[in-house]
């Protein structure tokens, strides 16, 4: 006894794609349009009309699919193009002095990290919260009776039970509490002059201070000892 499968297969009894994952391009069009002329009545053949108008959306068809595949083409180039300008002007930029603002740490290798902040005044106790990719606290840093100006605390790259956090980018929150207990929000800032520039994913990177700050951070830029704290 055959059994009659309610799946459409090819030759190969591979089932074939139907409804609304099925696609038709250029070729399927044409193909279509072909198998229509070979199976047309030869009494009642196809109108000019109708053949023409059919021919001309394939053509239209054919553009948008090269138009399309152009756009995707220039894109890439123009990301391409824009990275590598990137890449060229950041290199200028060593042994310059920068003024940023950051909103985390990248921990390289397993590596500590300096994180800088600015404080407008004087506190009682400064408060860094490390958070991974995924918003999770890592870990919290915490520095006492911090003056106002330009400080920094070194993160040891663990987390809040000695572990070594994996490498990656880690955002920073930073919390400052006076002496009557009332608390304000220090800028992740800093100043100072660009020793290094790292290239990852395409993208570049100043390290300022030991600390990897992106191009779009990057404030302002002059000699060394020109921009201040």
């Amino acid at each position: 006894m055959s059994f009659i499968s309610p799946v459409a297969t090819d030759a190969s009894g591979n089932a074939k794609t139907t409804g609304s994952q099925q696609s038709l391009g250029k070729d399927d069009f044409l193909h279509l349009l072909v198998t229509k002329l070979q199976n047309q009545d030869p009494l009642k053949p196809m109108e000019d009309q109708d053949f023409i108008a059919q021919l001309a959306q394939f053509s239209s068809l054919e553009q948008m699919n090269n138009i399309s595949e152009g756009i995707a083409t220039s894109n890439k180039w123009d990301l391409l193009q824009m990275q590598s300008l990137n890449n060229a002007l950041a290199s200028g930029l060593i042994g310059k002095e920068i003024k940023a603002e950051y909103s985390g740490a990248y921990i390289e290798n397993g590596k500590s990290t300096t994180i800088s902040f600015t404080m407008p005044e004087t506190a009682s106790q400064v408060e860094l919260t490390i958070k991974d990719a995924s918003g999770n606290v890592v870990t919290t840093l915490n520095k006492s009776n911090v003056g106002s100006g330009v400080n920094s605390i070194t993160w040891d790259a663990t987390d809040n039970r000695g572990n070594r956090v994996d490498d990656g980018f880690y955002t920073v929150e930073a919390k400052a509490i006076r002496t009557d207990g009332s608390s304000f929000s220090p800028s992740l800032a800093l100043t100072g002059k660009v020793t290094q520039v790292v290239y990852r994913d395409g993208n570049a990177y100043v390290k300022v201070n030991g600390i990897e700050i992106p191009l779009g951070d990057i404030a302002a830029v002059g000699e060394a000892g020109t921009l201040g704290s």
